[in-house]
Order: C-alpha cells, then sequence, then structure tokens
C-alpha cells in the first residue's frame, strides 16, 4: 500500500470518527422557560431599560430567534406542548390547571424528560410545574427523578390533601391546619421538593435564587453524566419579588428587577458550564411560556414592536424572545429569522440523542438545521397555528409573512413583515389569500380533533 493510500485511508477515518462522534454523543440540554415575559423583556431584544448582559452575551455566543414561539398565550397549556412536542389540545392541556382541581397532563404521555431518562440522562424539574397537583401528573411521574418549586402560579393557593414534610418550615404563623383547611389564600403557594411540601407559604423573595442554587447543584452533581435540566421560573408572573441583592436596582422597577435577577441566574449556570469544561457539550435554551401581563405602574412586561398581551393570539401573547448557545455547535452571533415554536424542541432532542419520537401524533419539527446556523428554511414550511385557551379554539394561522386571524367572526389579514404590529388589516384586499388560509385552518383543526391522544 502505497503513502498517499494510507494517508487517504487515515483521513477518511478520522472524518467518519467525527461524524460518528457528532451523531452518537450525548449532549446535556438546560431549558430555561420564564413566565409571562415580554418579547421585549431582554437586551437584545430592544428593551431600553432592563440590563441582561449575560443574555446578551448568550444570543452573541450563540443563536438569537426573531420568530418563535409559544404553543399557547397561557401557561398550563403553553407548557404541556413545550415537554411533549404538540400543540395544547392534542395533549389535553386546554386551560390553565388550578390547584385541587381534576386533570393534568397524562403521565402516558413522553415527555423531553422521559425521551431523555430512556437514554440514561439525569433528569430535574425546578421552578414551576403547573401541569397538574395530583401524584399522578407531578414532574416525578413525567420522566423526571426530582423535583423542587411551586407545582402551579405563583398566586394561587395551596392543595389541602398535599403531602406535607415531617420536617416543613411554616412561616408567617402558618400550621398543618392552614394547610388542610379549604380556604384559598392567594399567593400563599408552597415549596414543594419531590411530591412534599418542604415550606409553606414561600419565602417569594427568595425563589429566583434557590432555585438557581439547586439547578448549580444538579449540574455539578451530573457532569460526568448526561443531564437534562428544566428550570422554570416561577418570575416574572405576578406577583413580582425579587431578593434583596435585586430589589430597587433596575430602571424599569420591580418587574426590571425581576428580569435581571433571571439574567444573573442564567450567567451562574453559563458560568458553571464554563468552569466544569462542559460547555461545548450541553445545549442551553432560553425563552418564555408566553407574553407579558397588561398591566400599569411597571408590573407588566412589553412585547413591543408586537400587539397584545397574555391571554390573546395576538403576536405579543405568542411571540417570545429565545436565545441558544452551544459552544462550537451553534456558531456565534447568529440570528434566525425563520418560524419556529416550543413544539420543536421535543423533536430536535430526538434527533440530537438518537432518541425514538412519541408514537403518538406531534406537531413539532426538528429544527436542528435552524439551530445550528445552516441556510435552511422552516420545516414547517413557515406554517404556525394559534390555539386560545379558550375551549382550545383555532384563532388563527400564519403561512410565511402572512397571519390570518378570525375572532367572534371578525376576520383580520396582516402583512407580518410589513405590520409587525398586526395595525393593518388587508382582509378586503386579499380575498384569495384569506380563503386559503381559512382552509388550512380548518382542515388542520379538523386533523387535531380526530388525532388527539387517548390513553386507556
Amino acid at each position: 500500500m502505497n503513502k498517499v493510500a494510507v494517508i487517504l485511508i487515515v483521513v477518511f477515518s478520522w472524518s467518519y470518527s467525527i461524524k460518528a462522534q457528532s451523531k452518537t454523543a450525548k449532549p446535556n440540554v438546560i431549558i430555561i422557560f420564564t413566565d409571562d415575559q415580554g418579547y421585549q423583556d431582554v437586551g437584545v431584544f430592544g428593551s431600553p431599560l432592563i440590563s441582561t448582559p449575560n443574555l446578551d452575551n448568550m444570543a452573541k455566543n450563540g443563536i438569537k430567534f426573531t420568530d418563535f414561539y409559544s404553543a399557547s398565550p397561557v401557561c398550563s397549556p403553553s407548557r404541556a406542548a413545550l415537554l411533549t412536542g404538540a400543540y395544547p389540545a392534542r395533549v389535553g392541556v386546554t386551560s390553565v390547571l388550578w390547584p385541587n382541581r381534576p386533570g393534568g397532563l397524562s403521565n402516558q404521555e413522553l415527555t423531553i424528560a422521559d425521551m431523555l431518562k430512556a437514554k440514561n440522562y439525569a433528569t430535574a424539574c425546578i421552578g414551576k410545574w403547573h401541569l397538574g397537583d395530583k401524584d399522578e401528573y407531578m414532574p416525578t411521574a413525567n420522566g423526571f427523578d426530582s423535583y423542587y418549586g411551586i407545582p402551579y402560579s405563583n398566586d394561587m393557593s395551596v392543595y389541602p390533601q398535599a403531602k406535607v414534610s415531617e420536617n416543613i418550615l411554616f412561616r408567617e404563623g402558618m400550621t398543618i391546619d392552614s394547610i388542610r383547611q379549604e380556604k384559598w389564600r392567594k399567593g400563599k403557594v408552597p415549596l414543594t421538593q419531590q411530591d412534599e411540601i418542604i415550606e409553606y407559604p414561600v419565602d417569594q423573595s427568595s425563589l429566583t435564587q434557590r432555585y438557581t442554587k439547586k439547578a448549580l447543584e444538579f449540574i455539578n452533581e451530573n457532569k460526568e453524566q448526561p443531564f437534562f435540566l428544566y428550570l422554570a421560573h416561577s418570575m416574572p408572573h405576578i406577583p413580582l419579588y425579587a431578593s434583596p441583592d435585586f430589589l430597587g436596582k433596575s430602571k424599569r422597577g420591580l418587574y426590571g428587577d425581576v428580569i435581571e435577577e433571571i439574567d444573573w441566574s442564567t450567567g451562574e449556570i453559563l458560568k458553571t458550564l464554563e468552569s466544569l469544561g462542559i460547555e461545548d457539550n450541553t445545549l442551553v435554551i432560553f425563552t418564555s411560556d408566553n407574553g407579558p401581563w397588561d398591566l400599569k405602574n411597571g408590573q407588566g412586561g412589553s412585547a413591543l414592536p408586537l400587539r397584545g398581551f397574555k391571554f390573546d393570539t395576538f403576536e405579543g401573547g405568542m411571540r417570545e424572545p429565545m436565545i441558544a448557545q452551544w459552544k462550537g455547535k451553534i456558531p456565534a452571533s447568529t440570528v434566525c429569522n425563520e418560524l419556529a415554536s416550543t413544539i420543536d424542541i421535543l423533536p430536535t432532542l430526538a434527533y440530537l440523542t438518537d432518541s425514538e419520537l412519541p408514537e403518538k401524533p406531534i406537531d413539532g419539527k426538528n429544527i436542528w438545521k435552524l439551530l445550528s446556523g445552516k441556510k435552511s428554511k422552516s420545516p414547517h414550511k413557515k406554517e404556525g397555528f394559534y390555539y386560545h385557551n379558550k375551549n382550545s379554539i383555532l384563532e388563527g394561522v400564519r403561512k410565511d409573512h402572512w397571519k390570518l386571524r378570525i375572532v367572534d367572526d371578525k376576520v383580520a389579514l396582516y402583512n407580518l413583515e410589513e405590520d409587525i404590529s398586526e395595525s393593518n388589516n388587508v382582509a378586503s384586499q386579499y380575498p384569495k389569500i384569506v380563503k386559503k388560509l381559512h382552509k388550512m385552518m380548518i382542515d388542520f383543526d379538523a386533523d387535531m380533533k380526530k388525532n388527539q391522544h387517548q390513553f386507556n
């Protein structure tokens, strides 16, 4: 064998080895999911008063998505969609879940945690769950090895029949009888570990700090094996709380304080990945569950230049800031203007980890080509659907730059490329486009109802 042949074989073997390694490697995954954060409420998305140096740096080291959507304008459905890769209507979580009420995310659904646990990942859920507070719906019944956080929104109350730890910390004069009574105490919520209440009511001003501490502990404990961390912040859902370290520091008032503390938290996680030498094997995704509250006096966020807020299907209710970083895999300072959604995260992770997709139909697509900065169009063919939380009504569809929205028989067509604020209804000028998009809505909704997930 001549020298040239030997070199070719070596080069081929090296190339094949690299490709095989990239396909079989198991990246760590961290999803940071905020609550009710507006599209503009990050520096790189245009916030004039909120300082987010860590998130801005994350975008500098990775990718920023300008057209990234939640699958619902409210909490529980949006979280079900993120974890299952399916629209909320398909998995039966179509409205906000309240404590001590029936229903939740079926533990027969395949979640991201279930999928990665099957690949020997360590899995942890830290923060807000909000997909059912009975045992059969809690994180530990849906693929997570551990849970630490508030099981629902921080403005709710306690589930009277919840399990209580023997070592529970009672605050503000509360007792076990305070939990067992059916009295609703708005904003007096429990801190839960696994499936037991360990503090009641929780000191909400310490939540972001405590969630961060738990997240860092989990990362350090599992640095030698693949892990999945789902860090779902309770903030900036109202009531707003910030720790003394951040209270009164932002130019944007209390809301800004809260976001800046979340930015600090993100920075602590990124620094830890770097110090442990695992940032080049960790995909970190930052986004929010839905748009901001429509509140004055600095209590709510900003979705500008988008129209609308939480609870509605205008862009401001569902288009979210999204930043992703994976050193060496995602090119630095990349901006993606293609349509993508939280429902795409599960199938993308399935591709990256060679995992099996759910047997039942889902709606998400593998967006790795978008994340990795390759020249690519959205796998959705720029099609996205806007379901409202009330009775899971389909109110809109986006196709390319066109968006059709039909609410209470009022038809509105917007050109999002020219009119991102949805201020100019051009439905009367383009009746053929309205007809085409309306048919898409009817056909998709019919398929959705026909193929909803059912379990025995």
